[in-house]
This record gives C-alpha cells, sequence and structure tokens, in this order.
C-alpha cells in the first residue's frame, strides 16, 4: 500500500500520471452500462475501485487519481447495481466493504449490499471512489493529464487516458514499420514514455490516406491490474480484425469502438490495423516475395496482445478473434493457418465470404501462380515493373499512393506454404482447438450487386457474372417497381451464393465430421445501417410518420455490415437515433450475447451475471425465446435468428444452395 510520503510526491506533481504501479494497486471502472451514453438515467452510477488501503490514506489515493472518496451525498440515484455486479465478480476476491467519504470525520465504509455503517479507521480496505470521467464520442475526448493513467508493458511506459466507460488506450505499436513485401516483426520498446491517446496511422488505401507505418493497435479496458492482483480477475479479451475487401478500412473505425463492449460485456476488447491491398498481399513468383503479410501482421498482432494483455487486465488465455466481412475471412484464414491456430480459444467470422462469384477468394485460396494470373501480372504491368530486373525492387521504388490506386490491386490470401499450406480451412481430422460462434445478415449480399438499369433478367445478370437461377427457387418479385424487382431478386442470390450458403455447409461439415465443437449459427434480421455505407435506401427501414427515422418492423433489406452497430454497442455513441422501443433492447441483447461468447463460448449469457448487472431486458428476452441451442453433429442446421422476439430455428435456403451447387454437403463430397 501507498504510503503518506508517496502521496505527498502526487500532491507536489512528482507523480504526473497515476499508474498500478505508482498506486501500488489494481483500478477498475465498474458503470452500470445501458448504451445510452450521456442520455442515460443509470451511466452516473459509476465508480473507480482501488485495492486495499488505511482510511487515512484511502482519500489521498483516490485523489491521486483525480476523484474523490464515493459518498451516496454526491451522486443521485442507486449504485445498487454496481453493487451487485461487484458482488457477483468478486466472490472469493474479498471485495466486499469499501471505503467511501466520511461523515463528521467518521471513517465510513459500504457493502455490496449497500449498507453504508461507521467503522474504525484502523481497518485495510479497497476504496471505492468518483468516476467522473467525460463521455467521449468521435467528435470528443477529454485527453487531458486529469484523465490519463500509465501502464508498464512491452518495455515501455503507455500513457491511456479513461472516459465514462473504460480505460483507452489507443495507438499501441505492436510491430515497427517493416520493409514493403516483408514480414513484420514484434516491437520491442526502448524504455520511453509513450502517448497512447491518439490512433495511429491506418495503412494506405485507396484515396492517398494513411501511412506504410500503421501497424498499431487500440485497447478497451475496464480493468488495469495491479503489481500483486490475481490472475483470476483478468478478462476474457475480444481482438477485433476489421473489414474492407481486404483493400481498406481500419482498426481505428469510430463504429467498431471498443468501450461499450468492454464496459457491458466485462471483455478487454482490441482493434488492430493490418497492411492492405497490394502492400498487404503482393505475391510474386521470386520464391521470396510469397504474400499474405497483412495474415501475418494479423498473426504478430495476437502474439503481442498473448505477451502483453495481462497488463491491460486480458486473460492471454481466453482470446476470441472476431471480424465482419474481410475481418471474418481473416478468422476462418486464421482457423485455417498453422502459424496461428491454438493462438486463440474463440472465433466469430460475422459475414464470412466465399462460394460463388465475388466471394470465391475468401475462402479458397489461390496459389500464388494462380494470384499471379488474376491480379498480380496486372499490377507488374500497370506498375512499369513486369520487365525489371527484379521486380520486387521495382515496386519497392514506387510510391505506396500509387501502389493502392492502381486499376488493379492484389488482395487475396493464398497458398504461401507457411501461412497458409491448404487452399481452403479443411474441415476433416481432429477437432480444432477453438470454439466458434458465426453467422450472416439476412441479406449480406445485396450492396455486392449493382441495382439494374434493366428490366432483362439475363442480361442484368450477366453483367453480374451470374447465371439466370431458377425462376422457382430465386423468383422474381411481382412488384409494379420491375428494377427493385430485379435487384431484390439479384440480391437473394448473392446472399445464397457468397455468404448464407458456404456458411451454413462450413458448419455443417465442420460439426458433422467433429472438426468443430459445437457452433452457435445466427442470421440477423434486424439491422441498423452504417452510415458509410454502402449508401442503399432499400438497406434502411421505411419511414412513417410514426417512425420518422425507419419503421424496422416494416419490410426491408437486412444489409451487410449492418449489424455492427449493434454487435459494439454503439448507436447512442454514434448519437444515432431509436427508430422504435426495441432497438435499444435488442441492441443490449447483442452486447450480451457477443460478450457471453467471449466469456463462457456460449452466447447465453449467465442469468445470474445479468441479474448483478441489472439487465433485465436481455434476462426477459432470454426467458421467453429459450436458450440458443448450437449446430451439433445431432443438430447440424441449429440456428438462431437475431430479431426482436429472437426465436430458434433450422438453417432456411436447403434447396437453393443445393441448386447453387453450395449444399449442405458441399464440404462433405
Amino acid at each position: 500500500m501507498l504510503s503518506r510520503l508517496s502521496f505527498a510526491a502526487f500532491a507536489l506533481g512528482a507523480i504526473a500520471v497515476p499508474s498500478p504501479q505508482s498506486l501500488n494497486s489494481s483500478l477498475s471502472i465498474v458503470v452500470d452500462n445501458d448504451l445510452q451514453g450521456p442520455s442515460s438515467n443509470v451511466s452516473n452510477s459509476g465508480v473507480l475501485l482501488l485495492e486495499e488501503y488505511s482510511s487515512d490514506d484511502a482519500s489521498a489515493a483516490c485523489e491521486a487519481v483525480g476523484e474523490q472518496l464515493w459518498s451516496p451525498e454526491l451522486v443521485a440515484g442507486s449504485i445498487q447495481n454496481v453493487l451487485n455486479y461487484i458482488k457477483h465478480l468478486a466472490s472469493g476476491l474479498g471485495l466486499e466493504q469499501f471505503w467511501i467519504a466520511p461523515e463528521d470525520q467518521s471513517a465510513r465504509t459500504i457493502k455490496t449490499d449497500g449498507h453504508v455503517s461507521l467503522v474504525k479507521s484502523h481497518a485495510v480496505l479497497p476504496v471505492m471512489c468518483t468516476q467522473t470521467a467525460p463521455f467521449s464520442n468521435e467528435s470528443f475526448k477529454d485527453t487531458s493529464e486529469k484523465w490519463q493513467v500509465t501502464v508498464q508493458s512491452n518495455n515501455e511506459t503507455l500513457t491511456g487516458f479513461r472516459d465514462r466507460f473504460s480505460f483507452r488506450f489507443l495507438g499501441v505499436r505492436y510491430a515497427p514499420q517493416p520493409e514493403r513485401f516483408t514480414y513484420s516483426v514484434p516491437y520491442v520498446g526502448n524504455g520511453s514514455q509513450v502517448s497512447a491517446t491518439e490512433y495511429g496511422s491506418q495503412c494506405v488505401q485507396v484515396g492517398n490516406v494513411g501511412s506504410e507505418d500503421c501497424l498499431f493497435l487500440n485497447i478497451w479496458t475496464t480493468y488495469l491490474p495491479g503489481p500483486g492482483s490475481a490472475k483470476e480477475k483478468l478478462k476474457p479479451v475480444m481482438f477485433w480484425i476489421h473489414g474492407g475487401a481486404f483493400a481498406g478500412g481500419t482498426g481505428n473505425d469510430p463504429t467498431s469502438d471498443g468501450g461499450n463492449l468492454a464496459s457491458r460485456g466485462d471483455v478487454v476488447v482490441v482493434g488492430i490495423n493490418y497492411r492492405l491491398n497490394t502492400l498487404g498481399f503482393l505475391a510474386l513468383n521470386d520464391g521470396v516475395t510469397n504474400g499474405n503479410f497483412g495474415l501475418a501482421d494479423q498473426i504478430n498482432a495476437i502474439d503481442w496482445v498473448r505477451n502483453h494483455i495481462k497488463d491491460f487486465g486480458g486473460d492471454p488465455d481466453r482470446i476470441t478473434i472476431f471480424g465482419q466481412s474481410a475481418g471474418a475471412a481473416s478468422v476462418r484464414a486464421l482457423i485455417a493457418s498453422p502459424k496461428a491456430i491454438g493462438k486463440f480459444a474463440g472465433a466469430i467470422p460475422v459475414s464470412s465470404l466465399g462460394g460463388i462469384n465475388y466471394g470465391v477468394s475468401y475462402a479458397k485460396y489461390y496459389t500464388i501462380e494462380e494470384d499471379l494470373e488474376v491480379a498480380g501480372n496486372a499490377v507488374l504491368t500497370e506498375s512499369g515493373c513486369a520487365n525489371a530486373t527484379s521486380q520486387v525492387d521495382c515496386l519497392r521504388s514506387l510510391s505506396a499512393y500509387k501502389l493502392a490506386n492502381l486499376g488493379t490491386i492484389t488482395r487475396f490470401p493464398v497458398v504461401d506454404g507457411t501461412y497458409l499450406t491448404s487452399d481452403e480451412l479443411e474441415l476433416e481430422g481432429p477437432t480444432l482447438p477453438v470454439r466458434i460462434m458465426m453467422g450472416i445478415a439476412r441479406d449480406d449480399g445485396a450492396p455486392f450487386i449493382s441495382y439494374p438499369q434493366t428490366t432483362n433478367q439475363s442480361e442484368y445478370l450477366a453483367a453480374e457474372g451470374y447465371d439466370v437461377p431458377s425462376t422457382e427457387l430465386f423468383p422474381v418479385p411481382n412488384i409494379e417497381n420491375k428494377t427493385r424487382a430485379l435487384f431484390e431478386m439479384g440480391s437473394h442470390l448473392a446472399t445464397d451464393g457468397v455468404f448464407r450458403c458456404i456458411d451454413q455447409a462450413t458448419v455443417y461439415a465442420g460439426v458433422k465430421n467433429g472438426r468443430f465443437d459445437p457452433v452457435y449459427f445466427y442470421e440477423f434480421n434486424r439491422t441498423y445501417q452504417i452510415t458509410s455505407w454502402p449508401g442503399l435506401d432499400l438497406c434502411e427501414p421505411p419511414k412513417t410518420a410514426e417512425h420518422p427515422y425507419g419503421d424496422p418492423s416494416a419490410e426491408y433489406l437486412k444489409c451487410h455490415s449492418g449489424e455492427l452497430y449493434y454487435v459494439f454497442g454503439n448507436l447512442g455513441r454514434q448519437s444515432l437515433p431509436m427508430r422504435d422501443e426495441f432497438d435499444l433492447p435488442f441492441e443490449q441483447l447483442v452486447v450480451d450475447a457477443f460478450s457471453a461468447f467471449a466469456r463462457s463460448f456460449d452466447p447465453n449469457p449467465d442469468a445470474a451475471f445479468l441479474a448483478a448487472r441489472g439487465h433485465a431486458g436481455t434476462l426477459r428476452e432470454l426467458e421467453r425465446a429459450g436458450a440458443w441451442r448450437p449446430a451439433t453433429a445431432e443438430d447440424p442446421t441449429a440456428m438462431r435468428t437475431l430479431q426482436w422476439p429472437s426465436f430458434q430455428g433450422a438453417f432456411p435456403e436447403a434447396a437453393q444452395c443445393e441448386s447453387l451447387g453450395l449444399g449442405l454437403d458441399y464440404y462433405l463430397k
């Protein structure tokens, strides 16, 4: 514990920013987070917990982190949900009674049952401080010294900050800038002090944005362990891999800000950048430039997390990798990679691609020769490097922005013999050491097919690269707007051909062959389209006088990326309106289910956990809908439809998938 002399050093400014080491204590943010942000009635209930001090030192300990001892006189409303949650978490850890602000010079404590009492001041107890750090969002964050905190990790001192819901360490380097077209190596600090209050650069991509020095990650956590903290208090880690067709995107995207997920879900969230497009995936037949640089970056980042995330409260033995779109394809490739498998315990591919047409290369990997034929040779020709003595040296001499903006880019994982040794995820063999949850949005394929400029079905589909399917299985809706009808049929075809069928076949073969443990499969039938993409009106619910922001109970396309606000719980953080009375409870349900999987590899949250947190809406919905059942060898088509209310069912579209050559037995043939 800190002495009075140590606290005097704080007062004199000798220690500008507190850390678990300087406090000799862990720090925990505990907030009743209903995902409504500043408009919430409960988010002012937060507290900051420190480990054991005497009553004389407790007040100074809070002052050292810019707070004061909590008291019921300071906060309007109840913190009983917070206390219940602490009690639930603290079983066997001694967190049952805390110092709070004195009354009339007499020491006071509060117990987890809410009872406040006067006690003798010579006791040594944990400390409950106020948690007054402000809310943050895309346009505002207060990183001033008052809210800063430092963590010693990887031979450097990282200074992050806290907002209302989490500690935030942004732009943490996991690899030095590699030479172009070489594999990144782990970064090791040099003992210096490093600011982690701003995002690092995104990786170079179209639009002349980003930098080649981009291998950074972001960490959101509610718990920073102290020097003597028990390993049992470490939290599961959710390791996010962004999408963007392996050509664009960033872990800095506010859509996937991890603060709410970490806070409500009781997990540590990590989001990464990795090299993209030709700079991340070029493969040549020179025997050295073998591609998969971006995939190798992801593995390097996982290694960083395994080695250092305990310093930020995360358990390296409970890492769940999750990603959407190309991020989901990355998750699939990491499960297939001998360099990655075994380094994570769970996996959630969200809207993973494969199958036919646009999706092929995301699940069926090219050889280097095939990759050259598809894209690499065109890159060499367009860049003027095709006939160079050293093609790779020629490409290194060019601007990174030029390479990212060529008419052709290479963006495909390839069979390089090291990171990928087979042309697809093998679904036969011993059970893989990873638990899986996966699924799609109902109309994932809609943004991947153009809106028709003709009413001729054959002409339209030929331009999109599809054969005309069975009119019985893929009917054109009989509506007045014929181009819209054709588009809806096309989105149905693209969803089945690129997303649904290959994912269902993957689950079916994986559980039938014993390659997977039970898999929790889902389909989102409620979405909230992200503001930046794809800009299709049909992905938005129709607006009415009663629902000026759209009526989600009406029919609309549930498009690609429309689950992301829900998964990260960021509707409120993005200041987006609730379209009806179910958007908020559904958002809470999704965060609770995804984080539950990270905690227990089961998306059915523990009822005691929900009750302790006061998550009554999710608890009632699970009691109403029943348990989410996984796909198993005995029940290989079990699926949860995620909407409000949710329900259990079976894989749909069996006949459609069979007609596309992507039936349930696709991987069993």
